[in-house]
């Protein structure tokens, strides 16, 4: 079983910047990515950043030039900058584990706010 805590959640103005934190733990011997999806409103899961145990990062279209995601070991970051209203959501963080079998975890969302 693997469990993810985020953190660095808040409120912030329009053109901050935020930095969100996940750590996971438990069974993640075998991580083949980490990354955080954000769900707004209309309820759907949206990719915002991903990054491979190689290294590799893939980011939503949305996001591309604002965010940064970063790792070390179990942990993900993801350093948010030139914040809009539209970023908004709650932003969950993920962890793919496995080898010949692969296996999703979610953590349990933190909230972010972006006003004005």
């Amino acid at each position: 079983q693997v469990q993810l805590v985020e953190s660095g959640g808040g409120l912030v103005q329009a053109g901050g910047s935020l930095r969100l934190s996940c750590v996971a733990s438990g069974s993640i011997t075998n991580i083949n990515s980490m990354g955080w999806y954000r769900q707004g409103p209309g309820g759907q899961r949206d990719l915002v950043a991903i990054i491979t145990t190689g290294g590799s990062t893939d980011y939503g279209d949305s996001v591309k030039g604002r965010f940064t995601i970063s790792r070390d070991n179990a942990k993900v970051y993801l350093q948010m900058n030139s914040l809009k209203a539209e970023d908004t959501a709650v932003y969950l963080c993920t962890v793919v584990v496995g080898t010949t079998r692969l296996y999703r975890y979610w953590g349990q969302g933190t909230q972010v706010t972006v006003s004005s």
